[in-house]
């Protein structure tokens, strides 16, 4: 979500009234923060300081913040520190946590409403009395605002903030929170709350929009009207400040829009294809999956050597051996250490997960590590390239099911832990909000850094937790060690694969795959110059007779698989029809066939009428709207000692078409049709390409003697 909370200030050793404090220069103001690593937290944090020149701060590395119970030795530090500042009654000490904090605004911003309070020391504040609820009750009331100290952030001047340091005496695991909320409740050292300066998002998280300015983004709390200058994701919140870290700070345009677009990047481009980093290619198949020949093809096309990749694939399912057996003997020249893992192995998928990340992990020379499930269509070859300038320790490229909105990667989490869509997911996955955007949730293909998995990832299960999915337990895992997950849409990467209704059942299944896997079946089975068909100066349709036109449609594979799926199915008319068999549709002269609703493909065959047919028709025949209807549409078969051609006949059909399915010369002789109105014959069709001619009237026609082989065309009378 993007709903986040601004809080009041706690105030410490305010003046008997409200004054006006004299501004202190910027060169005055002393950041101070404690980071015992360069977590991708603090890198962050770092990050905004600079963006919005905050030049004089100091970072304190000793002891294990991260994992220590309690926060004293933070103010043992700061005690040790700021003695040297005690006398300087012009500089104003700022203290921060890094780790779960950004900066939302410069300096000037800070002081300028520090100075407005007319307070010597202020304290963030929270919904929740933490650690110590018992406290609660002592809180003074307030009007506005929440009651409660949050010591993760604070700002005073020197003096007051080193004399409130000055008094600790606790042990570095004591609770730092509750050190200072006890001076707090000390009246002798409290008088009042007020807000403007810090942002605690634990609690409230329908109080904060963000704020889109004509060249940057702010966080605007809406119950209080403010623009808070420091940002701390305390508590369960970390997720909703990384979700903020997308848009604070940045530059932002509502016409490209923008999400974190100016961190370092790594650039590949001049060097050599020896000295490019080492990846580790991982790919799972989970589950039967259509267009898998394909998936694998793209796997080769990588823009990137494969000399510099290591191929792992771990294959779960039986069907699809056939697909591994074939890709191997084609390409193991390209791969020669790769390791493949059959069904044999039953191997667990949490298993197979870790077998593979455990192999970059030994390999010192592991540069990267990337996962990549079948089910993913990688269509730009540049993705390992780009994955890698990006320079982050994991990172997902984006994609989507095409015209859906499931895509492989979440904007939020639920408090269980599930899914729940950020006010921001539909813009980014429509790609009108672009950028680099850290998530919580990734999946299905990734990449990580080899470095991290041997370093911050090293000792942790990263799939394997009882009753849970893998993926759920790698981003749990990835997050709980404080390194950041991203998806980039800077560019277009492909698509995701629907497996939900693949019907492995089927001779060829992926014909079947028009309705769910649009983009991917037009590539496999469209053929490659329809697209020519629709511009300005295109050659490809031709007129061989008056209104008979000639045009690409299918692709030699669409050609094949058809064909081979309606021998394989063998239930050949021999001339003779059934009412049922043509779902009342007949035909003025049976021919030997079979037809589409015959193999469970009617529906499938009636859209790619509609998308694929209708264009061309309207283009073609000017002021005619097909409705793209048909109850007559077969697969025709033509042999000299069978049926070898066809009387003179009109078709029942506004307009019908006829695919040639295989090649003149190569598989048979003779056949072509005669349009004998026009006496105009075609006698070369070429395959994959379509007959467009009207029916019933004018284009009285007959099917041509085939002399020897055999013959396939796919006949469709629509609109009858």
């Amino acid at each position: 979500t993007r709903n986040f909370l601004l809080l009041p200030l706690v105030i410490l050793r305010q003046f008997s009234k409200v004054v006006l404090l004299p501004l202190s220069p910027v060169d005055n103001l002393l950041v101070l923060t404690a980071a015992t690593e360069e977590t991708d937290g603090f890198n962050r944090f770092i990050r905004t300081m600079k963006e919005f020149n905050y030049t004089n701060h100091e970072r304190w590395k000793g002891g294990d913040v991260a994992r220590t119970v309690g926060g004293g030795q933070k103010v043992r530090w700061l005690k040790k520190e700021l003695i040297k500042y005690s006398d300087k009654q012009d500089m104003v000490i700022l203290f921060v946590d890094s780790y779960d904090v950004i900066m939302a605004s410069g300096p000037d911003e800070l002081l300028s409403k520090f100075s407005r309070l007319g307070h010597r020391v202020v304290f963030s504040a929270e919904g929740f009395c933490w650690p110590d609820q018992k406290l609660a009750p002592k809180y003074p009331p307030v009007h506005t605002g929440k009651r409660y100290l949050n010591s993760g952030g604070f700002i005073g001047f020197a003096p007051e903030v080193s004399a409130i340091v000055q008094q600790w005496k606790q042990k570095d695991n004591d609770d730092d929170q509750l050190f200072y909320t006890k001076i707090y409740l000390d009246k002798a050292q409290r008088v009042k709350l007020s807000s403007r300066i810090f942002q605690n998002l634990s609690g409230v998280i329908e109080e904060v929009v963000l704020k889109f300015e004509k060249a940057r983004v702010r966080a605007r709390n809406v119950a209080f009207d403010t623009l808070p200058v420091v940002i701390h994701g305390n508590g369960p919140t970390k997720l909703q400040l990384n979700y903020l870290g997308n848009y604070v700070p940045t530059a932002w345009t509502h016409e490209t829009g923008c999400g974190i677009c100016d961190d370092n990047l790594l650039y590949l481009d001049k060097i050599s294809d020896e000295e490019m980093p080492l990846v580790y290619v991982a790919v799972f198949i989970v589950q039967p999956t259509p267009f898998l020949e394909e998936f694998l093809e793209r796997l080769t096309t990588f823009n990137y050597p494969t000399s510099r990749i290591r191929l792992f694939i771990h294959n779960n399912v039986v069907y699809h051996e056939q697909h591994i057996q074939r890709f191997w003997e084609k390409h193991r020249s390209l791969f020669p250490e790769a390791r493949l893992v059959g069904p044999e192995e039953n191997l667990q998928q949490d298993q197979a997960r870790t077998m593979a990340v455990e192999a970059c992990k030994k390999d010192k020379d592991c540069d990267y590590y990337f996962s990549i499930d079948a089910d993913v269509a990688i269509v730009n070859p540049d993705v390992l390239r780009i994955l890698i300038e990006e320079n982050k320790s994991v990172i997902a490229p984006m994609l989507s099911r095409h015209g859906k909105l499931w895509s492989n990667f979440w904007g939020a989490l639920s408090p269980e832990g599930f899914y729940s869509r950020s006010e921001d997911y539909i813009d980014i996955v429509q790609g009108k909000r672009v950028g680099l955007w850290n998530v919580p949730y990734i999946t299905q293909v990734y990449m990580i850094k080899g470095s991290v998995l041997r370093g911050r990832l090293s000792q942790v299960s990263l799939f394997s937790q009882d009753g849970m999915d893998p993926d759920m337990v790698f981003c749990r895992a990835v997050r709980d060690q404080g390194v950041f997950m991203f998806v980039s849409n800077r560019d277009e990467f492909g698509r995701l694969v629907s497996s939900t209704n693949y019907n492995t059942s089927r001779l060829h299944p992926d014909m079947w795959q028009i309705f769910d896997n649009p983009l991917d079946w037009k590539e496999k089975y469209v053929h490659g110059n329809y697209n020519k068909i629709f511009e300005d100066n295109q050659t490809l349709v031709e007129q061989p007779c008056p209104d008979v036109y000639w045009f690409p449609s299918f692709s030699d594979k669409m050609c094949d698989d058809l064909v081979e799926t309606m021998e394989d199915f063998g239930q050949w008319s021999g001339g003779r029809h059934t009412d049922e068999r043509l779902a009342g549709g007949y035909e003025n002269v049976p021919t030997v066939d079979i037809h589409m609703n015959q193999i469970g493909f009617e529906k499938e065959w009636l859209k790619f009428l509609k998308e694929y047919i209708v264009p061309v028709t309207e283009k073609l025949y000017p002021g005619y709207y097909p409705k793209a209807q048909a109850v007559m549409n077969f697969v025709v078969r033509y042999r000299p000692d069978e049926q070898p051609s066809l009387r003179p006949h009109h078709d029942s059909s506004t307009f019908t078409i006829n695919i040639a399915l295989n090649s003149k010369g190569k598989d048979y002789q003779g056949g072509g049709c005669r349009f004998l109105r026009y006496d105009c014959n075609v006698e070369a069709p070429r395959k994959g390409w379509s007959f467009m001619h009207p029916g019933r009237l004018t284009h009285y026609h007959e099917g041509l003697p085939t002399t020897s082989g055999t013959r396939y065309i796919m006949v469709s009378f629509v609109d009858p």
